[in-house]
This record gives structure tokens, sequence and C-alpha cells, in this order.
């Protein structure tokens, strides 16, 4: 059976998932769910699986290690139809992973050693690899120079115990959109409607953002929630895309009535 990447050949269940590290079963329930099916299936029940079928399973195992659950990813196929652009996307955030990690990694074999050998401990080499310039040509491109530079001198300005502070903040917001996503209440009532108030509050606390200059905070937080569902990187801090669906759901509805 000629497969669609031109490899002329499948491979059978067992085969695919000793070479993905999964299992039988897994791939049988991605069938179930409608994630992956195979490319045939054989006069014994056997199924089988070409070149698309295998490159569909590796963007599921990639969103799979972003944190997304089943019914996120089907969200983000839903969104993503190109495989190719998708795992553009998905290679550039694992290059800027790693660049990260590694600095991270640095950083930390660093203070490991200057502890040992009883020296100074230097804030500026401990916190390499934490910063949030990872995003600078993104933010640029969005919203313009000008944004970034106010944000990056903002955060810059801000000592370590302030940058904890405040991080300490955004990932205990992420938090309460996640459990309330989880939790069965209404995206329009109450509950919803005060986390969406905290997220506009946070937007509008950061320098440079059209939030905090007043210039069109609506369809700032309009575009920002609708990037939280098409941009898994963002969607993994709610839990996923069913999460971020939620909180976009919620930010619409306030912009909506307050903004």
């Amino acid at each position: 059976m000629e497969d669609t990447q031109g490899t002329g050949r499948d491979w059978s269940i067992q085969d695919v998932a000793r070479i993905a590290g999964t299992t039988s079963r897994t791939l049988r329930h991605y069938d179930d769910v409608g994630l992956l099916k195979p490319s045939r299936v054989g006069g014994n029940g056997y199924r089988y699986y070409d070149g698309a079928a295998l490159l569909q399973l590796q963007r599921i195992l990639l969103l799979r290690e972003l944190g997304l659950g089943l019914p996120a990813i089907a969200e983000v196929f839903h969104h993503q139809a190109d495989p190719v652009a998708a795992l553009t996307r998905h290679l550039a955030w694992l290059g800027e992973e790693q660049q990260r990690l590694a600095r991270q990694a640095q950083s930390v074999r660093q203070t490991i050693e200057t502890v040992r050998a009883g020296g100074q401990l230097m804030a500026e080499d401990m916190f390499e690899g934490f910063d949030h310039t990872q995003y600078k040509d993104e933010v640029e491109e969005r919203w313009g120079k000008d944004a970034y530079a106010a944000s990056d001198s903002w955060w810059r300005g801000m000592d370590a115990a302030q940058k904890r502070e405040w991080k300490s903040k955004v990932e205990a917001l992420g938090r309460d959109w996640t459990a309330a996503a989880g939790s069965g209440v209404a995206p329009d009532g109450p509950e919803a409607r005060e986390l969406a108030k905290r997220h506009v509050d946070w937007l509008q606390s950061i320098p440079g953002t059209p939030a905090a200059s007043g210039s069109d905070t609506r369809a700032y937080v309009l575009g920002l929630a609708d990037m939280y569902v098409e941009d898994a990187r963002f969607a993994a801090n709610y839990g996923g895309a069913e999460g971020a669906g939620f909180v976009r759901t919620a930010l619409r509805s306030f912009a909506e009535k307050y903004l």
C-alpha cells in the first residue's frame, strides 16, 4: 500500500507501538476517539499505519508532551489542519525550550559548583534561562518594538523577590483558571467573571501592552483569548485547549460587557 509520504510501505500496529514507545492499546484508543485512524485494516483484523498516520502520531505525542489532553489535541488538530505548518511551529518551540533548558542547566550547574567551593553567589548568573526574552521577536511582531521595550524595562527593573512574587501571582491565576474550567462553572457566571477581571487587571499591570495604555483593551483581550486556544504553548497554561477554550469564552463575555 502506497502512503502519502512516498515511502511505499506501512507498519503494523505492533511495530508502530514499539517504534513510538507506546502500546497497541493506546493506538486503538486514539482510533476510538477519532485522533488516529489506521490507514488500512487487514483481512485478519490487524491495523496498519502509513507515513501520514505516523506523522499524525508524532503530532499527538508532541502535544501530549506539552501536557494537552486528548480533547484538547483534537481541538488543536481542528484549528491546525496543515501538519507541516503545525510541526514547524512545534519544532520552533522545542528549539526554544532546548536552548532555555540548556541555559537553566548551566545556571544550576554553576550554582552547585559555587556553593561547593564556598564562593559568592551572583544573582545575575543564578537566573540565566529564567527570563522572558525568549518571546522578544514574537511580541515585537504582534505589538511593536515599543511594547517590548517598555515591558522589558519594567521587568528588568524589578529585583529577584519582586519577580518571584509576580510569577507566583501569574501561576496562581493559571491554576485558578484551570480549576474553574474543570469544576463545571459557567464561563459567563460570577466565578469566571471574577477570574476574567483578575486576568484583565494583570494585563493592565504590564507596561507596554495595549491593556496598560488603554489604547484598545477590548480588542487586545479578545485577541489574546483566541491565541490561548490556537497556540499550544499558551493553552498548556490552562490545562490544554479545553481549559483555554473556557478562558476564551469567559474573557469574551467579560470584554463584551465591561470593556
